[in-house]
């Protein structure tokens, strides 16, 4: 693992990284154009039983999907034919199938697409304004010393053994907050683990496998859950128009995932992660040898006043936003529109989860402020804009690596590449004849692989679902066990993934202890726990699946037809 380590952090920057993937998509994708890949689209087809045939299950084949286009009519000389009644162009109906083709970035064309959504690309890049919005709150509850205060007060109240599960499993529930996780918890897991003279880069890893590889092992229900049911209803439809799915229909399964994925968490860290770093230098994500962090001193008068104060702010802002989330009429109550999505859509959504970020800011700036008042480091608006600042000077590592990944992937969104391989592997593993406990670990595996090359849950679960989910449920298993397998393939290369939108911010943490980290260390550092959950995550299905347990609520393990 050192080799390789070693061997991935000689790779170039990752911002020169993330150019150069994206010159190379741009180049495969002029290839696969001019060479005419393209992928037929098919879709399921429900064939009834024969009449008189009591209780015969329909079946299903695999047919073409078509589209119906209106096509200019051309006259042998090749121009455009005219009806000589009303003088305008003739066209025909013609119906043909639906393909995916490459769409290739390096014709006039693709690069004015390429050059002229440079900058909406890196303003609209996901984590970009999340990360930056939430961390403006985060830095000034750090730099006031409050976040200090805290860590000192409660580091010994959680017994050290104890610190990698209660991260792990903080990171599992901070999914109910849509992408929280990602921005607060590193940050803190790093603080934590220097409080006990721990490396810093073990809290962030356990972190990170918490809240990403773990992204699909909830507490509670996710507003990802309706998104994925509604594409499976619309799948299932194909071979049971009507089918409804219930948005909490894996929630069981997924609940008892939590614990499940927090133990493999703790065994991967203390295992395997932290006696890997134990050996190295601090520079290189080793432990606080030079005892930083590792004396917990009393907190003086000033302080205890500031933390009390603090307390108290912190007690009236939740209390404001739980009001605006629960008393009708509130800013953040009931159903409103959500923020425009990549392509300009909106859709309805609770309003807390699309004011989640300003949510955050006010829960660590306020008393952040308050705390500092209290104890003199603040005394004025001006202190407050310094410490803004110099929070924000720290995150150019993560502005100048936002803007090159923005760049590579939407430019491999858009050459269709990613949609095409997704299709490949939803055909092969629909046409494979396996057992059921075969598919479901071929849907873990596939769903899995293409993750690495398409970030977005519900881009491919779009493509994938109307083939793996009427194939599924003629073979016999219900569309929500086929929904569940596909979340636990979802998750566990989440954090080995370039494409992961949050891997860049991550390792702009990792680089402020560990400054010789580059991608090589995140990968390294990241891959035990991928294939530990990806290895114990897929025993725990068929397990699940093989006691005859639901995997939520109307969520059977099988399809009677």
């Amino acid at each position: 693992m050192d080799r390789l380590e070693r061997l991935g952090n000689r790779l170039p920057s990752p911002p020169t990284l993330f150019l150069v993937l994206a010159l190379l998509v741009m180049a495969v994708s002029h290839v696969g154009a001019v060479a005419g890949w393209s992928v037929t689209v098919l879709e399921p087809r429900r064939v009834e039983a024969p009449a008189g045939q009591a209780g015969a299950r329909p079946t299903l084949e695999l047919i073409t999907k078509t589209e119906t286009v209106d096509v200019p009519v051309r006259t042998p000389d090749g121009a455009p034919a005219i009806d000589a009644a009303t003088g305008k162009p003739l066209t025909e109906r013609l119906t043909r199938p639906v393909t995916i083709r490459v769409n290739s970035l390096l014709t006039p064309d693709g690069l004015y697409y390429a050059i002229s959504r440079m900058v909406w690309n890196f303003i609209n890049f996901p984590p970009l304004g999340v990360v930056l919005a939430g961390i403006l709150g985060v830095g000034l509850a750090e730099r006031t010393g409050l976040i200090g205060a805290i860590l000192r007060v409660t580091a010994p109240l959680v017994p050290g053994r104890m610190l990698t599960p209660m991260i792990v499993l903080l990171g599992i529930a901070s999914s109910a907050a849509s992408d929280a996780g990602y921005i607060v918890l590193p940050p803190l897991a790093a603080a934590l683990y220097m409080a006990y003279g721990r490396s810093p880069v073990v809290g962030i890893a356990a972190a990170f496998a918490g809240v990403s590889g773990g992204f699909s092992a909830n507490l509670f229900p996710t507003t990802i859950d309706p998104v994925v049911a509604n594409l499976t209803a619309a799948a299932a439809g194909t071979v049971e128009p009507g089918y409804t799915v219930n948005p909490i229909s894996s929630y069981y399964f997924l609940l008892g995932s939590a614990p499940l994925i927090t133990l493999l968490g703790w065994f991967v860290t203390d295992r395997v992660v932290e006696p890997r770093l134990a050996a190295k230098s601090q520079d290189e994500g080793g432990p606080r040898r030079d005892g930083t962090g590792a004396r917990l001193e009393a907190l003086s008068p000033g302080e205890v006043r500031g933390l009390a104060f603090a307390t108290v702010a912190l007690v009236v802002v939740l209390g404001l936003i739980a009001a605006a989330v629960f008393v009708e009429g509130w800013p953040l109550w009931g159903k409103g529109p959500s923020a425009p999505s990549r392509t300009g859509g909106v859709a309805p959504v609770d309003r807390w989860t699309a004011g989640i970020v300003p949510i955050l800011l006010a829960v660590f700036a306020v008393p952040g402020i308050v705390y500092g008042a209290a104890t003199g480091v603040v005394r004025g608006e001006r202190d407050v804009v310094k410490i803004l600042y110099a929070t924000m000077s720290d995150m150019g590592p993560i502005i100048v690596m936002s803007f090159f990944a923005a760049q590579f992937v939407e430019w491999f969104t858009h050459s269709q590449l990613a949609q095409m391989l997704a299709m490949l592997g939803a055909k092969g593993l629909a046409a494979s004849g396996l057992p059921w406990w075969g598919l479901l670990i071929a849907i873990v595996a596939a769903t899995a692989l293409v993750n690495l090359l398409m970030g977005s849950l519900s881009a491919k679960y779009t493509i994938l679902a109307p083939v793996l989910v009427p194939m599924m449920m003629l073979l016999g298993i219900s569309p929500e066990l086929t929904q569940t397998s596909y979340r636990v393939g979802d998750s566990v290369t989440n954090i080995i993934t370039p494409l992961n939108s949050y891997m860049v911010i991550i390792l702009a943490v990792v680089q402020r202890y560990a400054p010789r980290s580059g991608l090589g260390t995140m990968f390294t550092l990241m891959v035990p726990y991928s294939l530990v959950f990806l290895v114990a995550w897929t025993l725990f299905l068929l397990l699940w699946v093989g006691l005859g347990v639901p995997v939520g609520v109307d969520g059977p393990l099988w399809y009677g037809g």
